[in-house]
This record gives C-alpha cells, sequence and structure tokens, in this order.
C-alpha cells in the first residue's frame, strides 16, 4: 500500500509558480522551494521497492586473440590506421553474442553501492552505446540451473576508450547484484549490447524532467550528460532524485557540477527518506505537491519529456508501471493526476 497524504496549498503556493530549469538558482540552494511545500503540508508518499531486473538468455562469446605472424613489412606498417580515427565499437548488437570482459577495478562508494571498470576487449575501442541504451550482463554460477540475466547502464562516456563503468547497488537475495558485489579484479563478466532505450537527437524536446530513485539514476546521468556535452543541444533539464539517506545520493559531485555550470538550463531537487539534521532539501518521498511545484507544465505538447526510472514502488506511484520492456503501458500516478499524457512520459 502507498499511503498518500492529502495537500492542502498555503497561500504561498496558490499561484502555483513553477520552479524548473528556466530559473536560474538563487543562492545556490533549492531550500526556498522545499521550505514552502514543508510549510504546506508533510511529504506523504510510497515506499520504494527493490527494482526488479529482467533479461534474456543468450548464448556467450568469448574474446577473441589475434594470432602472431611475421614481421610488418614497411608497406603494411604505412597501412596502419590512426588511432585518432574513428574508434573500433565492443558491442554492436544484432547476433554478436555476449563478450567476456575483465575487471579491471573496483569502488566502494557507500555502504551498498560501488563502481565496477570492465576493460573493453581493445585498448582504443569505444563502448557502442548510444543514447540511450544499456548493456545486459550475464552470470550463471556452478549450481544455479539457469544463467542470470540483468540489464545496466554504464555510467561512463560513450566516448571513453579502453573501458566501461557500472555503478550497482547490491540488493538482498539479488543474484547479479551480489555477484558483482563478490567480483575481484581479474574476473570476468558477459555482456550483450547496445539495448536500445529512448533515442536521443539534439534539442528532440524544449524540456526534459528526470524522476529518479536510488540506482535509476544512471540512465539519466547518461542523457544530462550526453546533453550539455553537446554544445548545440540546449535542452532544460529538471531533475527530480529520490533516496534513503544523502550517502545514498549517487553522482552528486557530477551532478552539482553540472548544475553550477549551467544554472539557466539545469535544476536538481533532491528528496530523502531519512535527511540528516539541517538538510535544506526535500523530506520524506517524491510528492505530488513537489512535482507540481518544480515540473514543466503539460500543456507544452511535444516540446516536453518527462522520464521516471526507479524501484517498482516509484512507479507505481508516480507514473504507472510498464507492461514489458516494449510497452510503456499506461499513465497513472501522479503524473497522470497533474495532465501528463502517455506520450509525454517514458518510463526507463
Amino acid at each position: 500500500m502507498f499511503a498518500r497524504q492529502v495537500f492542502r496549498p498555503a497561500a504561498a503556493l496558490k499561484s502555483h509558480v513553477r520552479r524548473y530549469a528556466t530559473e536560474p538558482p538563487k543562492g545556490g540552494s533549492n531550500a526556498a522551494i522545499y521550505a514552502g511545500l514543508a510549510a504546506a503540508a508533510g511529504f506523504g508518499g510510497y515506499y520504494y521497492l527493490n527494482q526488479g531486473e529482467r533479461g534474456a538468455n543468450r548464448e556467450r562469446l568469448g574474446d577473441q586473440s589475434a594470432a602472431q605472424g611475421s614481421p610488418a613489412s614497411k608497406t603494411e606498417e604505412q597501412n596502419i590506421p590512426s588511432t585518432t580515427g574513428k574508434p573500433m565499437m565492443a558491442f554492436t548488437g544484432g547476433d554478436q553474442g555476449f563478450i567476456s570482459l575483465k575487471l579491471e577495478s573496483v569502488e566502494q562508494l557507500n555502504h551498498n553501492t560501488k563502481k565496477f571498470r570492465f576493460h573493453l576487449p581493445e585498448e582504443d575501442s569505444v563502448s557502442g552505446l548510444h543514447i540511450a541504451s544499456a548493456l545486459l550482463t550475464k552470470y550463471k554460477g556452478p549450481e544455479m540451473e539457469k544463467a542470470v540475466i540483468r540489464p545496466y547502464t554504464p555510467t561512463s562516456d560513450e566516448d571513453t576508450r579502453g573501458y566501461i563503468d557500472l555503478i550497482v547497488k547490491r540488493y538482498p537475495n539479488g543474484p547479479m547484484s551480489e555477484h558483482l558485489h563478490n567480483m575481484n579484479p581479474g574476473q570476468r563478466l558477459d555482456f550483450k549490447g547496445p539495448i536500445p532505450k529512448y533515442p536521443w537527437e539534439s534539442n528532440k524536446h524544449q524540456q526534459i524532467a528526470l524522476i529518479a530513485g536510488g540506482t535509476g539514476i544512471t540512465p539519466m546521468y547518461q542523457l544530462i550528460r550526453a546533453i550539455f556535452k553537446n554544445p548545440e543541444d540546449k535542452t532544460k533539464v529538471t531533475l527530480v532524485y529520490g533516496n534513503i539517506s544523502e550517502e545514498d545520493i549517487i553522482l552528486k559531485r557530477e551532478l552539482e557540477h553540472l548544475e553550477n555550470t549551467y544554472p539557466q538550463r539545469f535544476r536538481a531537487f533532491y528528496v530523502l527518506d531519512n535527511p540528516p539534521e539541517g538538510w535544506q532539501q526535500g523530506k520524506g518521498y517524491v510528492t505530488k505537491e513537489l512535482l507540481k511545484t518544480v515540473l514543466p507544465e503539460p500543456k507544452q505538447g511535444d516540446n516536453l519529456k518527462i522520464f521516471v526510472c526507479g524501484p517498482p514502488g516509484m512507479y507505481k506511484a508516480i507514473s504507472g508501471t510498464k507492461k514489458s520492456p516494449k510497452d510503456q503501458g499506461e499513465i497513472d500516478g501522479y503524473l497522470k493526476e497533474l495532465g501528463y499524457s502517455k506520450e509525454q512520459v517514458y518510463k526507463f
């Protein structure tokens, strides 16, 4: 059950002024917005549930190494392509199958989240991912009847050569996340992709809003990074990011850097279930009234897109759940109540 409190607007909110990315932060903080919301009513909401992970079983392809031959002639040396050209793509989709990647390093981010760096087959290759897309991982333990397949969105830049980074939260009884958290550098994991999600192109929408919970920030960050990396893309971005505690906020330093660099185009709102003393932003859960205050007006039509990614409880409360990876399902929850259409919402 997802308990929701009835919100009775205070006088200060009756005008329904929306503070989103078109307005630069005043004083470098979103505290005023949250203070107004908190004065009007306490945050109600829903319980985040562990996000289910899905995938399909596929065959595995291992690394392929080139055979050593005789020394190259001068003509052959001259024909070696320059490394400054277009790099090789590690993942090409189609019938490529799974590729085994070696774990290069592990970084502990907090009590239950780690960053894993996997080495690509070729030093000068890139992942081959496009915006937005993900990779499938596969693992089959010695006592497992079937392999476990799970999708993850790398947080490394798509142009990065030689490696990919995954940020993974450990879930109790989550076979893939537990396997990853038990891995050591030098071990291998099978990958396949890219798995296409939402095709992005420069200025596809005038404004986008991203509503994320926990590790649901990873596809959002992939999209955010691509927008602000491209000088031709002028899209305005609003992020609402819910977590349990402050230490659970993934990529916070990177997000704050972008917000400080692009104050007219990027605003981030953080909501914590268990905030520390003195916390100046959202407390509790992501609520309908918070979304009503910070999101762009739904009347913008095709100029607006809202993306949602998080645990099942978050989908149910905010947007409604997906029927399948290919079926977005109907719009429901807070976004439907606020007047957004099915065409304006994408569920990762």
